[in-house]
């Protein structure tokens, strides 16, 4: 099955100077945990749960003073709508991410979760273990 078949497609975005404020409310609204940040409408980072606790609760920010630019991810892996369910989580787990952009021709066409790749398999043993590996990374 290839990624497009799962991939959500109407990723959520905010630009580079956005606060931190205003981007959790869009994360709390839309009941999401991370954002794609862009400049001239490309990917210019990815902003996650991680990285607000990270970056801004424990460093003691004030995210109504805090552009996004400042605590996003800067370097963001993407995969292509026809990679293989099978390659991109095995990419994933590699390159030790839990969201992947999905870029088409220089444009974000679609994102893919740990949590989409869990509802689109029929879980089986191998896959199950694989999908533990990954939630439990930052363990790792």
């Amino acid at each position: 099955m290839q990624i497009r078949k799962i991939m959500v497609k109407k990723v959520k975005t905010v630009p580079m100077d956005t606060k931190v404020q205003k981007a959790v409310k869009i994360m709390n609204k839309n009941r999401i945990n991370c954002l794609v940040v862009t400049y001239d409408k490309r990917i210019a980072g990815i902003l996650t749960e991680r990285d607000l606790l990270e970056r801004v609760l424990e460093k003691g920010k004030e995210p109504k003073e805090t552009d996004v630019s400042e605590i996003m991810t800067r370097q963001v892996l993407v995969g292509k709508p026809t990679m293989e369910l099978v390659e991109a989580s095995k990419f994933m787990f590699e390159k030790k991410v839990k969201k992947l952009p999905i870029m088409e021709k220089n444009r974000l066409v679609g994102i893919v979760t740990l949590t989409d790749i869990a509802r689109a398999t029929c879980v089986d043993e191998e896959t199950m273990k694989l999908i533990e590996k990954l939630s439990n990374m930052h363990m790792i």
